[in-house]
């Protein structure tokens, strides 16, 4: 496996470098920002590894232009101590997993291996679909140029409709991954959202984009007037 890792505390990269290499894993190893983002594009890499606080560059800068650029290598982010907003921003700029700091190289290592079993997944920094636009590190929302308010709520069903990729969505899967199993809310509260949805998004606009698949869930397809 080839790693590369953008760490710019040196001793903790040799011994995470170190580390990697008696368990048959290369790592090439850059302390600063732009030079990260220099050999993640020259290099072929199964893993990438990125702090976030960077000279130069900061990670999330760097995830976000290999995203932009098309390149879809799993990205690992390395995290503050309970830094809730660093976790949401590196998942929202297209990182596939994180890991926080300290941590115990045998999670590192599981991490990497299951990053590296997974084919290249493409997630976008900014989500589109047809004149929709939905950047989530930003959290803005605009179609036909015009910007859109939605609530919490509303951008994280969005979020799970837009990252589908125009395949439909079980009402079961959107509550779990916006509301958790482990609430009292009742789940049919996701056609509640989704006409909220329909509301703001589709009907100023003249527009049907978020449709229902009788039996499956819902999508959000290309507009049809």
């Amino acid at each position: 496996m080839r790693v590369l890792l953008v760490e710019d505390e040196v001793n903790l990269a040799e011994v995470i470098r170190d580390g990697l290499a008696e368990h048959g894993m290369n790592a090439d190893v850059e302390h600063d920002g732009a030079s990260g983002l220099w050999r993640a594009r020259e290099g072929s890499y199964d893993v990438i590894v990125l702090d976030i606080m960077l000279p130069s560059l900061n990670g999330y800068l760097i995830c976000r232009t290999l995203r932009e650029e098309g390149d879809w290598t799993p990205i690992l982010m390395l995290t503050a101590k309970d830094g809730e907003w660093d976790e949401a921003e590196a998942l929202d700029t297209g990182a596939d997993d994180f890991l926080t700091k300290p941590f115990s190289f045998v999670v590192l290592l599981a991490r990497l291996r299951a990053l590296a079993r997974r084919p290249p997944t493409p997630r976008p920094a900014v989500l589109e679909v047809g004149d929709l636009v939905f950047d989530p590190a930003a959290v803005s929302v605009r179609r036909q140029g015009h910007e859109i308010g939605l609530s919490r709520t509303e951008l994280g069903v969005l979020e799970v409709l837009m990252r589908a990729g125009g395949a439909p969505v079980s009402k079961r899967e959107i509550f779990a991954r916006v509301w958790g199993f482990d609430t009292d809310v009742d789940p049919k509260i996701v056609e509640v959202y989704i006409g909220y949805l329909r509301r703001k998004l589709d009907e100023p606009f003249g527009v049907r984009t978020i449709t229902n698949q009788r039996g499956v869930g819902y999508r959000i397809v290309e507009p049809a007037t």
